[in-house]
């Protein structure tokens, strides 16, 4: 994928958690995981923009790193609402996988990167 595609598949990724996160439960458990999944998720899409503004290298490996963190924080959060039943397994599938994707193809983006360094 190119850059560009990234940047609109991670935003289209934190714009879906966002659409999620107004659909959540207004009970007290269900807001405060929400809230740090709508964290994690919508950083995924602004540390990928910061990273592709990277000034060096280092800077760049140092963003997509916090990139890897998110995306993984997110499958963590979603995980969260399904084992506690705040939501089912069912619903949330589609951006845990995309959320598994994005750890993925960064993952291997700082494997490469720093390899090649």
């Amino acid at each position: 994928m190119t850059p560009e595609e990234l940047r609109a598949r991670t935003k289209m990724f934190a714009i879906r958690i966002v659409k999620l996160y107004q659909a959540l439960p207004k009970t007290t458990e269900a807001q405060v995981l929400g809230k740090q999944l709508l964290r994690s998720g919508t950083s995924v899409a602004a540390n990928y923009r910061a990273a592709c503004r990277g000034r060096s290298r280092a800077e760049w490996l140092a963003k997509i790193g916090i990139v890897v963190e998110e995306a993984d924080e997110t499958v963590f959060w979603l995980e969260m609402l399904a084992d506690c039943g705040v939501i089912s397994t069912e619903r949330l599938k589609s951006r845990t996988e995309e959320s598994e994707e994005l750890v993925s193809i960064f993952g291997a983006t700082k494997h490469t990167a720093r390899k090649a360094a």
